[in-house]
C-alpha cells in the first residue's frame, strides 16, 4: 500500500544548480549574494521597508520582541492556538503572554476580545494568520493605535496571502515568515523578518548581525565595525539562501499547484460539508489565502480521533494541530488567559489537517478523499 505522507518537501529542480553556484562562489556564511537576492524579492513582494533572512521564523519572532523593546513585566496579547515560538519569543524577554480566544470561523485571534485583555502592562499584540488566512487587521490596527501598542505579525504560514488586497506581513511594525519544509516556500529551516517601520530598520540590522554594525562596515559606511547593541547570530548560511532563492522565484507556480489541490479537496468533500458531517475551512470575502493547509472540523473530539485513526489505517498522514498554549505546562507557568477559551478548546479538539503539498498528484488526493468517504460510510 502506497503511503501518503502529511507533507513532502517540494523542489523545483534547479535548487541543486543554485547550491553548486553558491559553493563555487566561495562565500558560504550569511549575508552574501543569495541572501540579498532573497531579501530584495521579499521587499518587492511585500512592500516592507526592509527584509532580513533568518535561520528560522522563531528567530524572526525573537528579533521582533527585541525591536518592540519587550521587557520583564510586559504583557503581549496573542492567541493560545498557535505554535510555541509565538509565545517563547516574548517569554525569553521575561514578558507574560496573555492568551485570548480564537474566532469560530477562521480560527484566528478574536479581535473583539483584544481590548478587554489590555492592561497597563500591555506592550504589544501578536497576531497569527492561521492557515494563511488573514486576521481582521483593520480592527487590530485601530485597537493598537488607540492604546499605543506594537503589532507583530506571526505570518509563518501566510506568504502570498492578502487582506483587502494588501500582503500579510505588511501591517505590523514587524512580521515573521517561515520557510520550514512544511511551508509553501521552503529552505529546510529558515525564516525572514519583515520590518515595516523604517525607523526600526537600522537597529534590526544590528541585532541581526550579533549586535554589531558589521553590515554598515561592508557597505563602506563606517571604517570599522563594533558592538553596538544586543543581538545574536540570526543569519542563515548562503546555502540556505541559495536554495530559497529558487523557491521564491517560482512562488507563483508553487502556490498555484497548492491552490489546485486545496480546491480539489473543497469540491470533492462538499457532500460531507453539506450533510454537516464535516466543516470546511472558512475564507472571508476580504481575504485571499495561499492554500497553506486544508483542514476539516469534525463534530466532536471523538470523531476527530476516529477519523485520524481511519486515515492512519489507510496509509494517509492526516494530523491534528496545536495543543492550545494556555493548557500546556509552560503556558500555565509563563502566561495567563485573558479571556474564556471556549472556541480554542473546542476547535483544537476537532480539527484534522489533510496532506497538502505541491507534489501531491490527483491520484493521491483522490485516495485521501476516498478514505474520508469510506470512514463516514
Amino acid at each position: 500500500m502506497k503511503r501518503i505522507p502529511f507533507n513532502q518537501p517540494f523542489t523545483v529542480g534547479t535548487e541543486y544548480d543554485r547550491l553548486r553556484e553558491a559553493i563555487a562562489s566561495g562565500h558560504l556564511s550569511g549575508n552574501g549574494k543569495y541572501t540579498k537576492l532573497c531579501q530584495q524579492w521579499l521587499e518587492r513582494e511585500t512592500g516592507c521597508a526592509k527584509a532580513l533572512l533568518t535561520h528560522s521564523c522563531t528567530a524572526a519572532l525573537e528579533m521582533s520582541a527585541l525591536l518592540a523593546d519587550i521587557e520583564p513585566g510586559d504583557e503581549v496579547i496573542m492567541p493560545s492556538y498557535t505554535f510555541v515560538s509565538t509565545a517563547n519569543a516574548f517569554v525569553l524577554r521575561r514578558a507574560t503572554p496573555v492568551f485570548i480566544d480564537i474566532r469560530e470561523d477562521t480560527l484566528n485571534i478574536d479581535e473583539s476580545l483584544i481590548e478587554a485583555a489590555i492592561t497597563p502592562d500591555t506592550k504589544a499584540i501578536c497576531v497569527v494568520h492561521y492557515a494563511g488566512v488573514a486576521c481582521e487587521m483593520d480592527t487590530v490596527m485601530k485597537i493598537a493605535q488607540k492604546h499605543g501598542l506594537a503589532v507583530i505579525e506571526d505570518a509563518a504560514q501566510a506568504i502570498g496571502s492578502m487582506y483587502k488586497g494588501k500582503p500579510l506581513g505588511s501591517f505590523g511594525q514587524t512580521a515573521a515568515l517561515s520557510f520550514h519544509e512544511t511551508k509553501n516556500l521552503i529552505s529546510g529551516e529558515g525564516g525572514a523578518l519583515l520590518i515595516n517601520d523604517p525607523e526600526l530598520a537600522e537597529r534590526a540590522e544590528i541585532i541581526w548581525e550579533k549586535g554589531t554594525n558589521r553590515s554598515r562596515f561592508f557597505r563602506g559606511e563606517v571604517d570599522k565595525y563594533t558592538w553596538m547593541d544586543v543581538g545574536s547570530s540570526f543569519l542563515p548560511s548562503e546555502l540556505v539562501a541559495a536554495f530559497l532563492s529558487v523557491q521564491l522565484e517560482n512562488s507563483a507556480d508553487i502556490n498555484a499547484l497548492r491552490m489546485t489541490l486545496w480546491q480539489r479537496y473543497r469540491d470533492a468533500l462538499d457532500p460531507l460539508f453539506r450533510a454537516g458531517k464535516l466543516r470546511a475551512p472558512v475564507i472571508p470575502d476580504d481575504c485571499s489565502h495561499n492554500a497553506h493547509m486544508f483542514h476539516v472540523l469534525t463534530r466532536t473530539p471523538d470523531e476527530q480521533t476516529a477519523l485520524l485513526a481511519s486515515l492512519r489505517d489507510a496509509g494517509i498522514g492526516g494530523v491534528f494541530h496545536y495543543i492550545p498554549l494556555h493548557s500546556a505546562p509552560a503556558g500555565q507557568r509563563f502566561g495567563r488567559a485573558g479571556s474564556k477559551m471556549d472556541n480554542t478548546d473546542s476547535l483544537s479538539a476537532r480539527l484534522v489537517r489533510l496532506p497538502l503539498y505541491s507534489g501531491l498528484d490527483s491520484e493521491g488526493s483522490a485516495k485521501v478523499v476516498s478514505a474520508i468517504f469510506e470512514h463516514f460510510n
